[in-house]
């Protein structure tokens, strides 16, 4: 596919190996083994390495039907990654739903807050020492012209690289791409960043 891009090669269930400065879950073999079997069920696999970095901003592209949600949360399962993404905090006031949503990495966060979303998730990475934090940049399961810049801002504030992820449906591939630092020129991170994405097909559509 050409420079950056990996080669769709491996068995359904496969998944790469963990670097050490990668945030991870406690070691669970039962968790582990069921990401890997519901991905090998769905006939998925991953390609590509994980960079051996203590704090990203990854973002997961083209995301066109709910079924994104379940071969992601398969993979991290299957991978031990721990990864957290943001959540409406009223989400959080049913107890059950609540312990759930914090189990899979969900953090809740007040929409409502001065600073905003975007300073919210920044001073969560600034502070932390490893922190892998994940966002759909299209902010929707819709195909939209623009995305949303939000995971720009986050990755500039907090000063931390973006980690590009696809799926690509046509051959049941969750594919892992190069680190990349955003510059201060947004336009033409996006439009390189999209270029990128080109080649890869969700469920439903493209980029």
């Amino acid at each position: 596919m050409g420079e950056g891009y990996p080669a769709h090669e491996g068995a359904p269930g496969r998944v790469p190996s963990m670097p050490p400065r990668v945030p991870q879950v406690p070691p669970n073999r039962f968790s582990r083994g069921l990401g890997r079997w519901v991905l090998r069920l769905g006939g998925w696999r991953m390609v590509g390495e994980l960079p051996d970095a203590p704090k990203v901003v990854l973002i997961g592209a083209p995301h066109s039907s709910n079924w994104d949600g379940i071969w992601g949360f398969a993979a991290k399962l299957a991978l031990g990654l721990d990864i957290r993404v943001l959540g409406k905090d009223t989400l959080f006031k049913v107890p059950l739903v609540g312990a759930i949503l914090h189990r899979l990495g969900v953090i809740p966060v007040d929409r409502t807050a001065p600073q905003g979303i975007v300073e919210q998730a920044a001073a969560m990475l600034r502070g932390a020492d490893r922190l892998w934090f994940g966002l759909a940049p299209e902010g929707t399961r819709r195909r939209v012209e623009k995305w949303k810049s939000g995971f720009w801002k986050i990755a500039r504030a907090a000063d931390v690289p973006v980690l590009p992820v696809y799926f690509h449906y046509p051959d049941k591939v969750i594919g892992i791409g190069p680190l990349w630092r955003m510059s201060e020129d947004f336009a033409a991170d996006m439009h390189r960043i999209r270029a990128w994405y080109a080649p890869w097909r969700g469920r439903h559509h493209g980029i």
